[in-house]
């Protein structure tokens, strides 16, 4: 399968503490990205979304996880994610204020 729409390779921003931290230090952003693409598709959808130069990028699989509620047995999702190192003094707009 062949993706070339941006919009449908990156899925959304990881939000959580740890994120926050690494783009406050290193200048590094972390997506969910679709399951079939590659280190250059997300590259390319990156720079192409939001107008910034990619020096990196570092994509990672997580694997399913069983989870418990009560009685109910189910597993996590499996992801992928993607970890974008930017150009020194660039930023993400849709990140900022997230702190």
């Amino acid at each position: 399968m062949k993706l070339t729409d941006p919009y449908k390779i990156v899925i959304k921003p990881v939000i959580t503490e740890k994120a926050s931290n690494m783009r406050a230090d290193d200048n590094v952003y972390l997506f969910y990205v679709h399951p079939d693409a590659t280190k250059q598709n997300v590259k390319r959808s990156i720079e192409k979304l939001f107008s910034v130069d990619v020096i990196s990028v570092r994509i990672m699989n997580t694997s399913q996880k069983p989870r418990q509620r009560e009685q109910h047995i189910g597993k996590t999702a499996a992801r992928k994610k993607a970890i974008v190192k930017l150009k020194a003094g660039q930023t993400i707009p849709v990140f900022e204020g997230l702190v």
